[in-house]
């Protein structure tokens, strides 16, 4: 049974940086691409970043491309999203999520979600 748990959103002042991290269990995450979106109250879900778990390059919404940083580290099973230089409008819940599509950006390719985690960012 595949488990995602995010953890380190919180309260931050614009220009402030957090880091979130997702715990990942039950699978072999081998030849799987882990991706973070977020979800702000009235708005549709939308994609952040992605990181093909194996090889290959990184994938960046342009909202935050040059500000977010996804990584992971193996030996963890865990996948983070350093976030520098936030903005009010980077404020939402942040979720992680596992797809069998390389590289992908839509979360209707996603099959497994953690239970996600709010970032509020104030002006």
């Amino acid at each position: 049974q595949v488990q995602l748990v995010e953890s380190g959103g919180g309260l931050v002042q614009a220009g402030g940086s957090l880091r979130l991290s997702c715990a990942a269990s039950g699978w072999t995450f081998s030849g799987k691409t882990m991706g973070w979106f977020r979800q702000a109250p009235g708005k549709e879900r939308e994609f952040v970043a992605a990181l093909p778990w194996s090889y290959g390059t990184t994938y960046y919404a342009d909202s935050v491309k040059g500000r977010f940083t996804i990584s992971k580290d193996n030996a963890k099973n865990t996948v983070y999203l350093e976030m520098n230089s936030l903005k009010p409008e980077d404020t939402a819940v942040y979720y992680c999520a596992v797809s069998s599509r390389y590289g992908s950006r839509r979360y209707p390719e996603y099959d497994y979600w953690g239970q996600g985690t709010q970032v509020t960012v104030s002006s």
